[in-house]
């Protein structure tokens, strides 16, 4: 027989010969304890039937939450309005939030375990616990990578009771939980998370955290060594630490509603840690008896959790017909549920699956900005100079300073933003414009300023995260790809992740850093559904397109990236001395829309390029040439493009990133797709970039322009 037949059978023998472990229920009456018995055996009878469904190729996800049913006790214990980012084994924390609000998950669960396109969280494409009615955010992999995101919603609770946004949806006095398994504990991801609450708390910064570690002792097939994950939270700085028995309904409940009290209270972090444990191996086609000695197997079963829920419910006088009633009726409905969802239709082409990569815009509040009285004392000493050209790291100090006048709930977050003013000056004066609980200076970690993006936008905030360098992106990167992107895909446009990352990054600095401070890799950016990628050339555009991104952000929910090119920001001079690359400011409301390319000249040679590229572009001076600037690196301009390039004869990409994998790839398919063959590409080399003398050698320049211009006009 299979552990999940297994586990059933001794559960109706045990129950009908009374053969239970020892319990003591106290804290919650009979009644309520019943109503979280129908949700764990609801949670086991889904758990079942998942897998009936994959044996008949009609469902297609089986990691069950069997062994964890105890967190229908833990919902109990916190309100319906606390945002809960949840552990994939929390299906009976689902369900017994549902039944404080009257909802039934069954069915929706059922749809989601086929991917039919009926299915309210995902819209079938993917199996996910959520709600946006629950305030439960979907995770479609919930390896610790949605640790950061609960500490930005923590701290964007906490901000929110001070600089409340319109489009605010969390209570007031509402706390943020991230529940993960003990393997999970052990991931970079959650260490980070978790020092950063504790980083943050001792500061004295509200943060209503509560972090909850199911630990079932096993990682899929590897071992949690005894007493790892009490000795690794229990001393933890700044975080306090419970612990409760997650297999006994009542302990559980005890010690969540004991963590959640102290949360509320002193809105300080803390950490659950529920011991638990894991039924039926990690997944469907997982045999834990293949690496677990069967005698291990067989103590975990010994330790279902519905054995001692029913147990205690004896003891509250239910009878045990009355259990196993409960218990097979639950599967009885169930199965029947499944029979009718198995003729669900599934989305039914590419472009349905694809109609949630973009998030739906939302009702953002207009504003007429600040006042003149209050710009001009806001800028201070500045305010006299914005008549008069400037470079490009100080007309983007002034557009920032302009966003969170206009916009009170932008905020801006990073490392050294604040009183140092960034590694480069650029957001120089805003924390005295703002203060510190709008200009945060966080910790070194990347995952962490990302998720506190990610998390304060779920509660009507417009982050503006900063990442020093975009060499320092990479380690942090999946908070994009895996958390922010995906968000608005996985839950059919119901939940989004709305900011404004800014990245110093590029080439071309002359002494300082190597490739570690000059990366000119965009490749990860540019291949993300739905992220809008910006790179400005110049301190004019540089100030239009920061604002369109963050419109981008505030009405239309948008995760935008803003490439700002590190050697262009104290730019002057294209020929010494000239001053020719400062911009005035731009009046306040005018922007560069997402998509429209800069063009000037009209010679018979296109010259497309970005960034870097367009500063030596303008330096090269090839004549006879007509310049494009893309600005808008993802999803790329085409149709603008097209238009600007028009009659060229010929057509020559420079491109600063490198040869492979760099913009230049995509640009020339689009342009030889739509009939040019008249085309060139030049572009970096593929190395790493040097410090010193040698900083530029494997990067385009204006000679290599010159030279890649007429090799080109001279193929007729």
């Amino acid at each position: 027989m299979d552990r999940v037949s297994i586990v059933h059978d001794n559960f109706l023998r045990r129950v009908a010969a009374r053969d239970l472990p020892a319990a003591s229920p106290h804290g919650l009456d009979a009644d309520t304890s019943r109503a979280l018995f129908d949700a764990q055996c609801l949670t086991r009878a889904l758990d079942i039937v998942s897998r009936e469904m994959q044996k008949a190729g009609q469902g297609f996800y089986t990691i069950g939450s069997s062994g964890h049913e105890g967190m229908a006790a833990v919902a109990h214990a916190l309100r319906p309005d606390d945002i809960a980012f949840l552990h994939y084994r929390d299906g009976a924390f689902q369900v017994a939030r549902a039944a404080q609000k009257g909802q039934d998950m069954c069915r929706d669960m059922l749809l989601s375990f086929a991917c039919a396109a009926d299915d309210p969280t995902s819209g079938g494409r993917h199996k996910v616990l959520g709600s946006r009615d629950l305030f439960i955010p979907p995770q479609t992999s919930t390896i610790a990578s949605h640790l950061p995101k609960a500490l930005g919603a923590a701290y964007g609770l906490g901000l929110a009771r001070r600089n409340r946004p319109d489009l605010a949806i969390l209570p007031r006095d509402g706390i943020a939980v991230a529940s993960f398994g003990d393997a999970s504990l052990n991931h970079s991801t959650a260490q980070g998370a978790i020092n950063a609450a504790g980083w943050t708390s001792v500061q004295g910064v509200p943060l209503p955290l509560l972090l909850i570690c199911e630990d079932n002792g096993i990682g899929i097939s590897t071992k949690t060594p005894t007493g790892w994950v009490a000795a690794s939270l229990t001393h933890r700085p700044g975080l306090t630490y419970f612990t409760g028995d997650g297999c006994n309904l009542w302990d559980a409940h005890r010690a969540a509603a004991e963590a959640a009290a102290f949360v509320r209270t002193h809105r300080k972090p803390a950490v659950l840690h529920l011991r638990t444990v894991r039924l039926y191996g990690h997944a469907g086609a997982d045999v834990a008896t293949s690496y677990l000695p069967r005698a291990e197997v067989e103590a975990d079963e010994a330790n279902d959790p519905l054995l001692t829920t029913a147990a205690g419910l004896m003891v509250q006088g239910m009878a045990p017909d009355d259990i196993l009633h409960i218990y097979n009726s639950a599967l009885d409905r169930t199965r029947a549920e499944a029979a009718e969802v198995a003729k669900a239709p599934a989305l039914p082409d590419a472009r349905a699956v694809m109609a949630a990569i973009l998030p739906p815009p939302r009702a953002a509040a207009p504003t007429n900005g600040p006042d003149a009285d209050q710009r001009r004392s806001t800028f201070g000493s500045d305010h006299a100079q914005m008549d008069q050209p400037q470079p490009m790291s100080r007309l983007i100090n002034w557009a920032l300073t302009d966003l969170m006048l206009a916009h009170p709930e932008t905020v801006i977050m990073g490392e050294d933003v604040g009183r140092k003013g960034g590694v480069y000056g650029v957001t120089q004066k805003l924390q005295a414009r703002f203060g510190p609980a709008r200009v945060i200076d966080t910790l070194l970690d990347e995952q962490s300023i990302l998720g506190l993006a990610i998390g304060m936008g779920h509660n009507g905030f417009v982050p503006m995260p900063e990442i020093q360098f975009l060499a320092y992106l990479h380690n942090a990167e999946d908070q994009l790809r895996g958390e922010a992107a995906t968000l608005p895909f996985f839950s059919n446009g119901q939940w989004t992740n709305p900011m404004v990352l800014r990245i110093a990054g590029l080439g071309y600095q002359k002494g300082f850093g190597g490739h570690f401070h000059n990366d000119n890799a965009l490749a990860v950016l540019r291949d993300i559904p739905g992220l809008v990628l910006a790179c400005p050339s110049n301190g004019a555009d540089a100030v239009q397109m920061l604002r369109e991104c963050h419109r981008l952000a505030h009405e239309e929910n948008r995760l935008c990236v803003f490439v700002e090119p590190i050697a262009l920001y104290p730019m002057r001079d294209v020929t010494p001395g000239d001053g020719a690359w400062m911009r005035s400011y731009p009046a306040p409301g005018a922007t560069l829309p997402m998509g429209e390319v800069g063009v000037d000249g009209d010679g018979d040679l296109a010259i497309v390029t970005f960034g870097n590229g367009r500063y030596l572009a303008e330096q090269a001076g090839v004549d006879n040439a007509r310049v494009i600037d893309l600005r808008w690196l993802a999803p790329l301009p085409l149709d603008s493009l097209l238009a600007a390039v028009g009659d060229a004869r010929h057509i020559l990409v420079v491109d600063e990133t490198r040869k492979s994998g760099g913009v230049a790839e995509a640009v020339m398919t689009a342009l030889f797709e739509a009939g040019h063959t008249r085309i060139a590409r030049y572009t970096a080399d593929d190395s790493f970039i040097a410090t010193g003398r040698a900083y530029a050698a494997t990067l385009p320049s204006a000679e290599g322009i010159r030279t890649a211009a007429a090799a080109l006009r001279a193929k007729g």
